[in-house]
Formats: C-alpha cells, sequence, structure tokens
C-alpha cells in the first residue's frame, strides 16, 4: 500500500527546500527500504508516495537515518588542521597584552570532527570512515594544514589520493563538491569551491547541525528533534529555531539587514533544513565531458548547470554577469508525474538541455531549448537559480525565474541571430569593460528580449527583439569599435515580420517604409537601395558595413526631419541609379487609415522610428500587402501631392500615367514643405500636374489649412498599397488628359 505525503516543507523555492525534497526520496530509497517510493511536483510541494506511514516517515529520520559521509578534508575550515593561534601575557605593570609566541589551537571545526570520529553510534559509521580516510590521506601526504594549489598543485594531488581510498558513499559525495578535470580541480558552482563558500565550510557545518538534532556518542534523537524534523517535512510551526548561518541555499533565512522588523536580524535555520539540503546536493554529481565546441579542452559538466546570462531578468543586472560576481546558473527541473530515485538519478546524471547537436551554454541557450522541447521529457518547468555575489563577498543561490517546458515556435528565429556568429559577438562585446555604456545596456536589453521571446509566443515579444536589433544597429553607426567587434544584423526570414504584424498604424507604417526598394544599375550593375543603407553604414547586400558609405542620413530627432532627409537623399542616388521616378518605390505599403492616423500626428512616432531600425533587416520581397475597406477621406492637398511622391511604375500600371510621361518632382516642392511652406507646395503641385497634362477638378489649388509642412511630407513618403494609391487617385477625381494606354491598361482608374 502506498501512502501520498504532501512535503509542505519542500517546495522549488528556496533552492534549500527544493534539495530536501530530492533527498527525502533519495533516503527513503536506500535505507528505508523502499526502492519503488516516488515523488513529483503539485502546486509548488512535492508530493512523496511510500509505503511508510507518516508516523514511519518520522520515525525513520529519528531513529535509523544514517547520514551521508560529507568531509573537505582539502578544505582549511574541515575541521581536520588546527588554526593558528597568538599565545599572549598581561604585563603586570601596564595590563595590556602583548604577544609571546604562536600555537595551534582546536577550532570548533575540529572538535565536532573528533567528536564523530569517537562516536560508538551505528548510524555514524560510514562518517567515521570517511574521517579515517582523510587522516591517512593527510598523513600519507604528510601534511600540517590544508593543502594549497601553488607551483606545485598540492591540493589537486591530495584530492587524487583521497578519492583513490574513498568508498563509494564518499565518492558520491565528492563528485557533487568538485571533479578532477584534466588534473585540475573544478568546481560545479552548487556546492561553493569544494564544499565551502569562503570561509563557511558545508562539511562541519552539517556535522555540527546533525550534533544539535542527534546525540553523537549514541545516534539518539535529542529533545526537540522530532518537532524540528515535522517543522521541516510538513512546514508544520513551531516556537524557535536554531541562531545559525544557512549559508548560499535560503537567503531569506541568511539575516542582516532588512531581516525582521528592526535593523538587522540574526540568521536563522531549522537544523533538518541543512541536513536534508546537503543530502539532496549528493545526487547533483558532476562529471567531466569534452565538448565539441570546447576544442580539445575537458570542461566540467554539472547537471542543469551553464554559464551566466543573468541580465535577462529583473533580479539580476548586466553587471552580475561578471565571472567574478556570479557562477553560473542551475535550473532545477520540475516534473509532475511519480519518478522513482533511479528515474530521477538518470535524469540529473544526464542533466540533457541542448540547442538541435550542442548542449546550451548559458541561461539564454537554456530558455532557447525549453521552447523547443530540447529537454529531458516528463519536466513541466524549471525553477531558475543564479548564484549572485551579495551581502560582502558571500554567494547567494538566488532565484530569478520560472520556465516552464512548452513548445514556443517564436523561439526558433533567434536561431537566424547565430549567423556570422553575430549574436555571439553582440554577447561577447556587451561584456567588454571597453565597450560603451549604451553599447553594454542595449545587449542586456536584447538578451532580456530575446529571454521573453523563449517564453511568450506573442507579437509584443517579437517586436521587442526586433527594436533592440534595430538599436543596436543604430549603436553601430555611431561607432566604430562596435563595427570592428560584430557584422551587421543578418537578413532575417519574412516570418519575422508576418509573425510580429499586430494592424497597428505604427507598424504598418514602419514595414511600409522599411520595403522601400530602389533598384537601377550602378557602376554597370544591377542594384537595389532599400532603407536600411540611410540608418547604418552597410552594403547595400547588408552582409558587411560600408567604412565609406555616403548614404546614411538618418540621426538623432524628430522621425519626420529624418525622413525628409531620406527623401531628398534618395532623390539624388535615383539619378545615379537613373531610375528617378521610384526613388520611393516599395515592395509593399500602408493604408489610407494608417496615414490619416499619422496626419493627425495620434500614431507614436518613437515606436515607428523602433520598428523600422529593426524591419529594415528583414527580407520583405515576398510580403504581400494589407488590405483595408475603411472609407476614410484624406486632405485634398495630400492627394494632390501623393501622385508626385508616387512610384511612376505603379502610376503606370494602375493605368493613370502615360508610358511616354515623366512627373519628375520638383525638387522645391519637398525644400517647401520641409520649411512649412504647404501653401506653396501645393501650389506648385497642381502647376506641374497641369503642365504634364492632368486634367484637374476646380479651378484652383485645394486649400491646405491645418497640414505641418514636415509631417506632411514624411506622410507622403510612406508608400501606400496599390490599391490605396488607387483610391487616392479616385478621391481628388484625378484623371490624366490622353485616353492612352499604359502597361497594357485602361487609363481610367
Amino acid at each position: 500500500m502506498k501512502h501520498e505525503h504532501v512535503l509542505r516543507g519542500c517546495t522549488p523555492v528556496p533552492l534549500a527546500s527544493y534539495l530536501k525534497a530530492l533527498a527525502i526520496l533519495r533516503l527513503v530509497a536506500e535505507q528505508a527500504g523502499d526502492p519503488d517510493a516516488t515523488g513529483y511536483w503539485r502546486d509548488d510541494v512535492f508530493v512523496l508516495r511510500t509505503r511508510l506511514t507518516e508516523e514511519e516517515l518520522v520515525r525513520f529520520f529519528l531513529e535509523t537515518y544514517a547520514p551521508t559521509p560529507l568531509v573537505a578534508p582539502w578544505n582549511g575550515g574541515s575541521g581536520f588542521y588546527f588554526q593558528e593561534g597568538k599565545l599572549n601575557e598581561k604585563d603586570p605593570v601596564t595590563g595590556k597584552r602583548k604577544k609571546t609566541g604562536v600555537r595551534d589551537q582546536p577550532t570548533e571545526a575540529t572538535r565536532i570532527v573528533s567528536e564523530i570520529e569517537s562516536s560508538t553510534a551505528p548510524r555514524f559509521a560510514a562518517h567515521r570512515s570517511a574521517i579515517a580516510t582523510a587522516r591517512a590521506t593527510i598523513a600519507k601526504l604528510g601534511l600540517t594544514k590544508a593543502p594549497e594549489n601553488g607551483a606545485v598543485r598540492r591540493k589537486d594531488l591530495f584530492i587524487t589520493e583521497f578519492r583513490n581510498l574513498a568508498s563509494d558513499a564518499l565518492l558520491s559525495w565528492t563528485d557533487a563538491a568538485l571533479i578532477l578535470v584534466d588534473g585540475e580541480s573544478t568546481f560545479p558552482p552548487l556546492l561553493g569551491t569544494g564544499g565551502n563558500d569562503g570561509n563557511f565550510d558545508f562539511t562541519t557545518n552539517f556535522m555540527q547541525n546533525l550534533a544539535h538534532v542527534l546525540a553523537l556518542d549514541d545516534g539518539c534523537p535529542k529533545p526537540g528533534a522530532d518537532e524540528l524534523l515535522t517543522t521541516a517535512l510538513f512546514d508544520r510551526p513551531i516556537a524557535a529555531l536554531t541562531e545559525r548561518t544557512v549559508g548560499q541555499f535560503a537567503p531569506g533565512s541568511a539575516g542582516r539587514p532588512n531581516a525582521t522588523s528592526g535593523f538587522e536580524g540574526d540568521p536563522r535555520i531549522n537544523p533538518w533544513d541543512f541536513i536534508l539540503t546537503l543530502e539532496g546536493a549528493v545526487l547533483l554529481a558532476a562529471s567531466a565531458v569534452r565538448r565539441l565546441e570546447s576544442s580539445n579542452a575537458a570542461v566540467l559538466a554539472a547537471p542543469f548547470t551553464v554559464r551566466s546570462r543573468l541580465g535577462t531578468v529583473g533580479a539580476a543586472s548586466n553587471a552580475d554577469d561578471n565571472s567574478k560576481q556570479n557562477r553560473g546558473e542551475l535550473w532545477m527541473p520540475l516534473w509532475s508525474a511519480p519518478f522513482t530515485l533511479e528515474e530521477i538519478g538518470a535524469l540529473f546524471s544526464e542533466g540533457r538541455a541542448a540547442l538541435g547537436t550542442r548542449p546550451a551554454r548559458d541561461g539564454l541557450d537554456f530558455a532557447r531549448a525549453v521552447a523547443r522541447l530540447g529537454v529531458d521529457r516528463g519536466i513541466a518547468a524549471f525553477q531558475r537559480f543564479g548564484f549572485l555575489m551579495r551581502s560582502g563577498k558571500a554567494y547567494l543561490a538566488t532565484p530569478l525565474a520560472r520556465v516552464r517546458v512548452q513548445r514556443n515556435p517564436h523561439a526558433d528565429l533567434i536561431d537566424e541571430l547565430e549567423k556570422n556568429n553575430w549574436l555571439g559577438s553582440v554577447q561577447r562585446y556587451g561584456r567588454d569593460a571597453n565597450a560603451p555604456n549604451a553599447f553594454r545596456a542595449a545587449a542586456a536589453q536584447l538578451d532580456a528580449a530575446l529571454f521573453a521571446l523563449t517564453q511568450r509566443a506573442d507579437r509584443v515579444a517579437l517586436q521587442k527583439v526586433l527594436c533592440r536589433l534595430g538599436a543596436i544597429e543604430s549603436l553601430c553607426r555611431t561607432s566604430p569599435k562596435a563595427r570592428e567587434a560584430i557584422p551587421p544584423v543578418p537578413e532575417l526570414s519574412l516570418r519575422w515580420a508576418v509573425d510580429a504584424e499586430d494592424g497597428s498604424a505604427e507598424f504598418r507604417i514602419a514595414l511600409a517604409l522599411a520595403g522601400l526598394a530602389l533598384r537601377g544599375r550602378l557602376d554597370g550593375r544591377p542594384a537595389t537601395l532599400t532603407l536600411r543603407p540611410h540608418l547604418a553604414p552597410v552594403s547595400l547586400d547588408g552582409k558587411s558595413w560600408d567604412e565609406h558609405s555616403r548614404l546614411v542620413c538618418w540621426g538623432p530627432g524628430p522621425l519626420a526631419r529624418n525622413l525628409a532627409a531620406i527623401v531628398h537623399r534618395r532623390r539624388l542616388l535615383a539619378l545615379e541609379l537613373a531610375n528617378e521616378g521610384d526613388f520611393l518605390a516599395s515592395r509593399t505599403g500602408a493604408t489610407m487609415t494608417d496615414v490619416m492616423q499619422f496626419l493627425d500626428g495620434t500614431t507614436d512616432d518613437g515606436r515607428i522610428a523602433e520598428l523600422l531600425a529593426g524591419l529594415v533587416c528583414v527580407d520583405l520581397s515576398k510580403l504581400e500587402a494589407p488590405r483595408n475597406n475603411d472609407a476614410v477621406r484624406l486632405p485634398p492637398g495630400y492627394a494632390l501631392l501623393k501622385p508626385l511622391l508616387a512610384p511612376e511604375s505603379l502610376l503606370r500600371y494602375l493605368g493613370w500615367l502615360p508610358a511616354d510621361r515623366n512627373l519628375r518632382l520638383p525638387a522645391e516642392i519637398t525644400a517647401r514643405l520641409a520649411a512649412g511652406d504647404v501653401r506653396t507646395a501645393v501650389n506648385l503641385a497642381w502647376q506641374r500636374l497641369r503642365a504634364i497634362g492632368v486634367k484637374l477638378p476646380g479651378g484652383s489649388p485645394p486649400h491646405a489649412i491645418g497640414l505641418d509642412g514636415a509631417r506632411l511630407l514624411a506622410a507622403l513618403m510612406v508608400p501606400l498599397t496599390m490599391l490605396e494609391t488607387r483610391r487616392v487617385l479616385d478621391e481628388l477625381g484625378l484623371t490624366p488628359s490622353a485616353p492612352e494606354t499604359a502597361s497594357g491598361l485602361s487609363l481610367s482608374a
């Protein structure tokens, strides 16, 4: 018969509570005689299924549980070495003490090791054996203090000798705390630097917490141990906890400023929590592997452990990605189906998170792998922890985010950013201390946007990534060093634009402008000029930087002013390309509703500019034009000017402009609009259209009251779809004077 125990004291956060859950299942399966026991996560609580009743479960830990031998004789605070102390005497005349010599003195750590060593309790037999192994290794190497890695790597030599003598149970702990990689000791972040964090040694604190609940001489539980245990397992109320440091595993219990209602609080801990935390850590033994992306160098492979990418979450900053400020990330799996200890052991021994054929290297890679289901089956979510330097120089296992395992096709688009190692180059330069602060901030914002994209399959997340891409390329416009460090953004697939489409006027306007494509011949070869070279010094094909570019005309300032500058520059370039009439030709277009909102000033110009900077990197050659059936009436001044700023090839296709005529936009019109003289610009347009034989309704130019010249010029630059262009022409009643045909179509619209 199986009993189901809801262990409310075991939750995914903090890390100590997660590790407790692993410990309970492991110890029940290994020591309580129930190898078929299972456990799983339900509503953020660990559920244990075992043949043990609640009473039997509690009695097992109080009376039968044999602690795993946890010793770290390679550390100075492990309890195997005396501490150098000062001998001093009081001067009988002055009453002051003075140093008279040096001697070795015992510490609390050495005392607790000696107490367990002299114990006769059967449950500490494995611990006594481990202590004996440590002393034998120390004696063999003739050590009087903790070994260090200097010219002669004594610490690595000691660890090698110690492992050769260690039992299987002791090896499980050793492999979780450290591992030898190419003969050098390397440390998984879970257990600090080999079972200690600074001066805080996990193993001696483990033994001290054991002594708080169990008598070391006979192994019997001490008074109050049962109450503390039920609190650790089932989160039941308790009168008081022990004033002892918990270390990195439970930051909320570490005390210090703001830990209580006063100015500062003392650290509080349930001894069973610390004991079971380290018992659970044993299950996460690391291993040394050789990965192809690391050449032939061996690297540490701890379960679900990757390099930090902490700028992706609000709990950390980009500065935390500095290797001195963090020890990496740990992604702890949460599973919703009952797993046995054997299944969980296999899960952690593999610790798989892969992007295609390569393993995830950092937190962003891990999130991408989760979004692509490149993780072990059966995992419902991951709790992400970062080992960050906080509270002085101590490290804390800081909860960062909960990431659910679900397929997100949008995350696949991130693969395109790896062309030419673009994403890696941005991340590397973003961490460079010599990089401009603006670029470092932009790189961190890109990481955050990409991480959000792995979590949400929505248009907002995709648009934010596009905006961040555009921001980085804009920074490269003014930074030669940035252009040396990273290439231009690789050309993105059409899916970026299609999936990011939200139906807003801002997006459609930005998309229409991004679709500008002036075709012609340059230096005797076919060439296509998009809008992108006007925003940053990229080559016409967008594959490299053009350090001698004369096309860039975008800069800080209002959107309308930048668009006016582009109109002027493209007209001049169209002359070189021998295609003056199509200098504003576009692969797509906006609608009249969009343009009307822009003219009214109800659109967000900043958002248009941000989206435009990203959308220019997308291949829009096969984009379909939007459809809009709204009956919107644009100002007559706009309708009169629009034919002069519409592609002549489109006007001919619509049958409005004869094949033997050209509009040839007078440069004075754009200059007048840019200067705010709308009335004169409209009059010039009226005269120009009449000069080429267009029959205009009425006997005089329409009024242009209330129109801002610069904004009107920017609106005229926004390409319209073919259908909307026809509507504009029909709205004002513009008809050509000669009943000729163009492109095989009737001249009547």
